[in-house]
């Protein structure tokens, strides 16, 4: 259990949800484990919760506190609501800023910075623990070109720019990422980024974990009321999750790429846990899946200092986080969205 931004978080498993006066009581069997004053909150997200009580359901409606329910996969699954809630405000808001290149350009700039500078810091954890394995001149020359190339995002003068930018430094940091795989390279190696289908097994490992990320992400932002469809890096597409797309980049090097490096260099996935079909197209296969999402799983349950909120906060949460801060900043709590930096 966590409480943060005024949002509690019920992170262990089958737990109850109660009303008592005007406490959120938490039971597991019968049992309670804890309560908290309701009029504190503005939100409870629970995941993977044995159920609430009508009591403290209706008294969060008629209050405009929001109940969500999220699957212990961190899948959004239903929220409960006042009837003013602000949700509309904030799809409003949200709408608005999208259709304004100025406005969304603020917020996208502050993403892809972060995603850089998340970037950057993967190289150079690696140039920390692993310099007598790699070639450190090379790694000292990518990460000053995503130092620079996090300047010049600061500075993009246009979404098309922006892009541009991102795309020539993920060329730049992918460019030594088979260096960073240090372990089993006869038979997981990387030799660029492809995808629809992945066509080797690095490539393979990076969809999948992106896929999972996203779905956080898609699922963070449908909790805090935001619509995951409507960006503001990529455009509206129909099925596309453009917002939930913008948000990921900040987790790609931290959440995704370093636990993939971390499967390989620890010998977690093994080369037989994959599919090559006839197109050649390379798929876990169920054991693959399994092993990949046990230890996904695990490392969701680690703790980080967030460096915003100077608080520790589950890895699992950072998307949760992140789409909270964000429509906090859409709703005018905050001068600027403050993105994940992780350090």
């Amino acid at each position: 259990m966590k409480k943060l931004l005024n949002t509690l978080y019920i992170t262990t498993p089958d737990r109850y949800l109660s009303l008592d006066g005007e406490n959120v009581v938490v039971s597991e069997n019968h049992k309670e484990i804890a309560r908290m004053p309701l009029h504190n909150l503005e939100r409870i997200m629970a995941f993977g919760c044995a159920g609430a009580s009508p009591a403290l359901m209706g008294k969060c409606v008629s209050e405009s506190r929001e109940l969500v329910f999220m699957s212990r996969s961190g899948r959004f699954l239903a929220r409960a609501e006042g009837e003013v809630s602000g949700n509309v405000l904030l799809r409003r808001t949200q709408y608005r800023i999208a259709d304004s290149p100025e406005q969304s350009l603020g917020i996208a700039r502050n993403m892809i910075a972060a995603k850089l500078y998340n970037s950057r810091w993967t190289l150079e954890r690696t140039m920390r623990d692993h310099g007598m394995r790699i070639d450190l001149a090379k790694f000292e020359e990518k990460s000053a070109y995503l130092q620079s190339s996090i300047q010049t995002v600061v500075s993009a003068p246009d979404a098309d720019s922006l892009r541009g930018i991102e795309g020539e430094a993920a060329s730049v940091y992918f460019s030594v990422f088979d260096d960073m795989i240090l372990q089993q390279k006869e038979v997981f190696r990387f030799t660029g980024r492809n995808r629809r289908p992945p066509l080797d097994r690095v490539n393979a490992l990076l969809s999948f974990a992106y896929s999972l990320c996203t779905s956080m992400c898609t699922s963070a932002l449908e909790a805090v009321g935001l619509d995951p469809y409507v960006g503001f890096l990529h455009t509206d597409r129909p099925g596309r999750r453009s917002l939930a797309l913008d948000l990921v980049e900040e987790f790609r090097a931290l959440m995704c790429d370093r636990f993939v490096l971390t499967l390989i260099n620890k010998r977690t996935i093994s080369p037989e846990q994959f599919d090559v079909r006839e197109d050649g197209a390379v798929l876990l296969h169920d054991d693959g899946r399994k092993a990949f999402l046990t230890a996904w799983q695990k490392r969701k349950d680690d703790e980080i200092r967030h460096p915003f909120l100077d608080e520790k906060v589950q890895w699992g949460m950072l998307p949760y986080v992140q789409a909270l801060l964000l429509a906090r900043y859409l709703r005018g709590d905050l001068d600027a969205y403050p993105p994940f930096l992780w350090k």
